[in-house]
């Protein structure tokens, strides 16, 4: 009895490797997915959260801070 197998014959389980390009095929549409995803919902928040009007105060005098709202939208 021999415990070797003969070199013309096959394995018993034939190990597959992995399709590299489907496995990245896959990964990088599930990215770009991801950033159409992403961006869709910064447009959305951005679409939904307008802020109402606010009234700004002008200082005349050059005393207010540096930065304010060049015209009022109201």
């Amino acid at each position: 009895m021999t415990l070797a197998r003969p070199i013309d014959s096959q394995p018993a389980v034939a190990r597959r490797s992995p399709n590299w390009k489907w496995i990245s095929i896959a990964i990088a549409t599930i990215g770009i997915l991801g950033l159409f995803g992403a961006n869709a919902h910064l447009v959305y928040v951005a679409l939904r959260s307008q802020p109402e009007c606010v009234a700004h105060t002008k200082a005349t005098d050059g005393s207010g801070s540096a930065y304010s709202a060049a015209k009022s939208a109201c």
